[in-house]
């Protein structure tokens, strides 16, 4: 079984070495998104030792950050987008409080969302900003699921994090067709290594199956499409800029979020 506990030796080492590489490489924009992993893993690691409450605070703020980040790419206005975040919150709550009403908490969400601009009688972009609002629930609900995985969702995160880099740097030095016009920076050849890389961290962390497999290969390099579409539509480069070294949470997360979708539904 997964732990955090069996999971700190791993992600402390990893600090560790890429400490090292960035020192070595004397980049800043590298040693500033370092210095931010060093002081965010600990705590969110720290949160999941604390079991079920630790992973729901873990991804209450990680929706609430998320959706207001959303809502700002989508242009939406401060009600939604707090609507939005309030709706998120509450199917996190469901899934650590009430496992067996996720369901009904995700509807109930919805009706919020999308009486906001009903009941405001939006002609003009009443229908953007209840398209808008579902997606970015449905979305960024999957957050619930850091509740009932605990530290294998970390170990997840770990994975697709690693293959994000791996295909990134892979794809710059081969090169080769394009993996969609969403990305024109992202190649096969990257997606490919990345994957290799994912599945290679998820055996190290004895958390291969052929869910979390899939989930890594496929759900991985869906999600950074799916937030490259949303960025590009909103003509932005990034979903935030509060974060060294890294935009916003949604930028670090949107891999996690379609294969924690993957996940759920093979399992």
């Amino acid at each position: 079984m997964i732990t955090a506990t069996s999971l700190m030796p791993y992600l402390g080492g990893a600090l560790a070495l890429g400490g090292v590489a960035v020192a070595a490489s004397r980049r800043r924009e590298l040693m500033v998104r370092w210095c931010a992993w060093a002081v965010g893993v600990p705590l969110v690691t720290g949160a999941f030792w604390l079991g079920r409450p630790g992973a729901a605070a873990v991804a209450g703020a990680a929706g609430v950050i998320a959706s207001l980040e959303f809502g700002g790419l989508m242009r939406l206005g401060r009600t939604d987008r707090v609507v939005l975040a309030a709706a998120v919150t509450g199917v996190v709550l469901a899934a650590w409080l009430a496992p067996g009403q996720v369901l009904r908490a995700a509807a109930a969400g919805a009706l919020a969302v999308a009486a906001v601009p009903l009941l405001a009688g939006d002609t003009d972009y009443g229908l953007h900003r209840l398209g808008a609002g579902l997606l970015g629930l449905s979305w960024l609900g999957v957050l619930a699921a850091l509740v009932p995985l605990g530290a294998s969702a970390l170990a997840l995160f770990v994975a697709v994090s690693i293959a994000d880099i791996v295909a990134y740097f892979v794809g710059r030095r081969i090169g080769g067709p394009r993996l969609s016009p969403l990305s024109p920076a992202k190649r096969w050849s990257g997606t490919l290594a990345g994957a290799a890389a994912g599945l290679g961290v998820l055996a190290l962390l004895s958390a291969l199956s052929w869910p979390t497999a899939v989930a890594v290969a496929v759900g991985g390099p869906v999600g950074d499409l799916l937030e490259s579409m949303v960025k590009r539509g909103a003509q932005a480069k990034d979903a935030g800029r509060w974060l060294p070294g890294s935009g916003g949470l949604l930028d670090r997360i949107d891999s996690l979020l379609v294969a924690l979708a993957v996940l759920l539904v093979l399992r």
